[in-house]
């Protein structure tokens, strides 16, 4: 392995201690190498709190070797003033000879002025080590800036003979598929994402809390669909523990400080004009846990980029239909009796 690509991996590695707790920031990590030993590492962890770089920076023992360094950044280092002062400054400041970036900073705030600063100042910059890598660790923050919406995962659990509910149900609470260990799984998922989607029937049929209860972690904003107001008003989803954005036909209710209500036509284009308005919420992340129209309604719009797909050893013989996805590669996996699949949308 080439030697800024280990050192690159292992920023990479870092920046991932953050996910679901840097939003709106990006994931970074830092590695500061002096003759060929690490001397500092860092990620960010939660925005307003410092980045990666100054971390790693701050954890060098010996700032006398910085002079002779090389600082490892998975992500462009910023140039402009926000929550915190800018990273190229402190670099800069420290005297750091080299900087090897993993990739370009999408942010119109940023991209490519902190490269910019840091070759005036004299500083040679590696550009472009393990980009893909780098991208990919940001796919959610690259798709907000690149696309203007928000990474969109679709979720669901089928039988093995492609149903998501038996036909009939004699209590108000989910019927499980899947094992207690996917179950956890998707709830490690809800703290890693910003936002939790699901239409007006699944709060119906359900009276979900939607949030992380297996998994430590921050509970996802809850996005909820109800265009003619029929979800009952005593339903978990009005009970203020978490940010609510309500999407309905027509304005109704009182907003409270975490319950937010939107219009939107839901006539046409209802799937675009909510990513629009999710992005207007600054939103850079949704998991879609809705029932079959609403998957469905996302999947004809072709506005996803991921579907993870439970098949649970079950069968209903009857019920709701699966959403159906055709797609020719996916990934496979076992989690328990249960298979994941994983499908990518490139287009």
């Amino acid at each position: 392995m080439k030697i800024h690509e280990k050192y690159i991996k292992r920023c990479v590695e870092l920046a991932k201690n953050g996910l679901g707790t840097t939003y709106p920031n990006p994931l970074v990590g830092s590695v500061i190498v002096c003759d060929d030993n690490i001397i500092g590492e860092g990620w960010h962890q939660k925005a307003g709190e410092p980045h990666a770089e100054v971390l790693a920076i701050n954890s060098v023992k010996d700032k006398s070797l910085l002079n002779k360094a090389t600082i490892y950044v998975s992500l462009e280092p910023c140039s402009h003033f926000g929550k915190t002062p800018p990273c190229c400054d402190l670099i800069i400041k420290n005297k750091i000879p080299n900087v090897v970036i993993g990739t370009v900073d999408p942010n119109i705030k940023v991209a490519g002025n902190g490269i910019k600063k840091l070759m005036e100042a004299g500083i040679h910059v590696t550009l472009g080590v393990l980009e893909d890598e780098c991208q990919e660790l940001n796919k959610r923050f690259f798709t907000f800036h690149e696309k203007k919406r928000p990474y969109i995962i679709l979720k669901w659990a089928q039988s093995q003979d492609g149903f998501i509910a038996p036909k009939e149900k004699s209590e108000k609470k989910p019927v499980w598929i899947t094992t207690i260990y996917s179950r956890q799984l998707v709830h490690k998922w809800r703290t890693e994402e910003q936002a939790i989607l699901v239409g007006t029937q699944t709060v119906i049929d359900d009276n979900p809390k939607l949030n992380a209860r297996d998994w430590y972690g921050n509970n996802p904003i809850r996005v909820v669909l109800d265009q003619k107001n029929r979800i009952p008003k005593d339903s978990h989803i009005f009970d203020n523990h978490v940010k609510t954005i309500l999407f309905s036909g027509f304005k109704t209710g009182v907003e409270k400080e975490n319950t937010i209500f939107e219009c939107i036509d839901f006539e046409k284009n209802t799937a675009e004009h909510l990513v629009q308005s999710l992005y207007k919420h600054q939103i850079q992340s949704v998991i879609i846990e809705g029932g079959r129209q609403t998957l469905q309604t996302f999947i004809d719009a072709n506005l996803w980029d991921e579907a993870r797909i439970f098949v649970g050893n079950i069968q209903f013989k009857t019920g709701i239909k699966a959403p159906i996805l055709v797609q020719k590669q996916f990934t496979k996996q076992c989690i328990g009796s249960d298979e994941l699949l994983i499908h990518r949308n490139h287009d």
